[in-house]
């Protein structure tokens, strides 16, 4: 297929940097839930208590409360890294540090937590990407062990699959992962810089992309989202940008981010006026003599209508696509021109 620089349109940004109630703090995932309802997953920086918790919001920026805390209770992380939504709108979110999936209803309530840290089958090392199939099985990926295992949403063992390695069907750190329209697994292979598919039952199916900079390669993706039609989004972590892949693997479109203020910064900058007036003041794309233009890390930091570490991507039944972007602790929102 052509390239279509024009294949999703900015909309919206959803965010702002708080350590508690509404607002962010270096947010890993979003789950787009039932009615359009957002859970964000927000980690907070390693060692650091405070901020660690869910916040549940909506595409029109409305506020409708937080759950979870730090600590290693029932319905507490100490390092969220993935969430999943089932058919019934519970909600499903992995700690890497704790080894667990915890399971939460819509409106946060806990319900269970299941997970043994291990390398056994059915043991998690440090999961982060979670998945649900139409059938409300969970597909982890078990990261430090470099493979995918299946459950039930009680957390019952079904499938093991991947080995550590860079072949085919095999897998170095493995991270975000999407179901398919066809129940096929989509998996950003982190540490080998692809993603690989695989079917239900974990045989190899394909693998896209390749180490690089240039379009259609990946430099350690976090994310992956699929559509109905088979088009591929990609959180391409380490090049800052987000990536769409047609369904055979070709390249569509690579966006870089293009952030307005949210309307929560809108509010908070119209109560703090000092902080708003200088806001208005400053050069927001300045002309900078970056050490290495070519580091897109380097370029992002700067830049702030850019993405700066986006480590999740989702898609809602409309096709609106979600760039959780842990940095800048927001979300950007993209949709399908035309």
């Amino acid at each position: 297929m052509a390239i279509q620089t024009d294949f999703l349109t900015y909309r919206l940004t959803i965010g702002l940097s708080t350590m508690e109630g509404r607002g962010f703090y270096y947010p890993c995932d979003t789950v787009v839930g039932q009615a359009h309802r957002l859970y964000v997953l927000n980690r907070s920086l390693e060692g650091v208590d405070r901020g660690i918790r869910v916040t549940m919001c909506d595409l029109d920026s409305e506020y409708y409360g937080t759950f979870g805390s730090y600590g290693d209770g029932d319905g507490q992380f100490v390092w969220p890294s993935g969430g999943a939504v089932d058919t019934q709108g519970n909600i499903y979110v992995t700690d890497e540090h704790l080894h667990r999936v915890s399971a939460f209803d819509a409106s946060g309530t806990f319900l269970v937590n299941w997970g043994v840290h291990g390398s056994g089958v059915g043991e998690l090392d440090g999961p982060s990407g979670i998945a649900c199939d139409s059938q409300d099985k969970l597909y982890v990926a078990d990261t430090y062990n470099h493979r995918i295992q299946k459950f039930t949403a009680s957390g019952s063992s079904l499938l093991c699959f991947g080995t550590e390695g860079c072949g085919d069907g095999q897998l170095n750190l493995p991270w975000g992962l999407a179901v398919g329209p066809n129940g096929d697994v989509y998996v950003a292979d982190w540490g080998n810089d692809r993603i690989q598919r695989f079917s239900p039952d974990g045989a190899f199916v394909a693998s896209y992309g390749g180490p690089g900079r240039g379009d259609g390669q990946l430099t350690r993706p976090a994310g992956v989202a699929v559509d109905p039609v088979g088009y591929m989004y990609i959180a391409d972590w380490g090049n800052e940008r987000v990536q769409v892949l047609d369904p055979d693997g070709g390249f569509v479109q690579n966006l870089r981010g293009e952030a307005t203020l949210s309307a929560w910064a809108v509010n908070f900058l119209n109560i703090n006026k000092e902080e708003g007036a200088a806001r208005t003041r400053a050069n927001l794309e300045p002309e900078i003599a970056f050490s290495d233009p070519d580091d897109p890390h380097e370029v992002s930091s700067h830049i702030e209508k850019y993405f700066w570490s986006p480590m999740s991507v989702k898609l809602d039944d409309e096709g609106q696509l979600y760039v959780t972007e842990s940095n800048r602790h927001r979300i950007q929102i993209y949709g399908r021109t035309g």
